[in-house]
């Protein structure tokens, strides 16, 4: 997994609730095990029926096609638990999501894949959306981990919290894996204790095979 530290990027604001999985990455275009995650982000809401291209849709306009943060409401990701749903946000460099609130799976899909979710208070997430909406695209913002701050045009950093084990995970790259390997070592000795104290266990094992 990408380390997270700081992540500076055009801001787009997409500011509904309930934005959904399928809404997200529709699963019509997860077919092959080597798909092109790009083009699936918000693919029924960025074509038309014709093909075409949407030019209503926020991710089409021409000052946030290449936006790194994305501003939404609450529950975000919601739905079935796809993680396409957050692979075609890394495809298109979108590596921090501040919302509202999230769906607790789709949450912890983005910690998986190196893509950090803040949640900001109500009144300090209001003022970010419109300082966003207010500079439609034409300055950036960047969002530093180590400092747990946004920064950017229209006002001053906002602080956000997140949980210590999450925020380490991102800034060392760690899912779940590596954060096991993490404790090699211990899980070695324990194992090397275990076979030495209970050998019958390491005899069960073998048997097994």
């Amino acid at each position: 997994m990408q380390p997270f530290t700081s992540h500076t990027a055009i801001a787009v604001p997409m500011l509904k609730d309930d934005i959904n999985t399928d809404q997200i990455a529709p699963i019509l275009h997860s077919r092959s095990l080597k798909e092109d995650y790009k083009p699936m982000l918000f693919h029924r809401a960025r074509r038309r029926e014709d093909g075409s291209e949407n030019p209503d849709f926020v991710l089409n306009k021409p000052q946030f096609r290449n936006a790194g943060i994305l501003v939404t409401g609450n529950n975000f990701g919601a739905g079935s638990s796809r993680e396409s749903a957050v692979w075609s946000m890394t495809a298109n460099n979108i590596r921090v999501i501040v919302a509202k609130s999230f769906a607790d799976i789709y949450r912890e899909n983005c910690l998986q894949n190196g893509v950090l979710p803040i949640v900001l208070v109500p009144g300090a997430a209001d003022a970010f959306a419109a300082r966003v909406v207010a500079v439609d695209g034409a300055a950036p913002f960047t969002v530093d981990l180590k400092t747990q701050r946004i920064s950017g045009p229209g006002g001053a950093d906002i602080a956000f919290d997140i949980a210590a084990a999450d925020r380490m995970r991102l800034l060392e790259g760690l899912d779940d894996i590596g954060l096991t390997l993490k404790y090699r070592q211990e899980i070695a000795s324990w194992e090397q204790r275990v076979a030495a104290e209970q050998p019958w266990l390491q005899m069960a094992q073998d048997n097994r095979r």
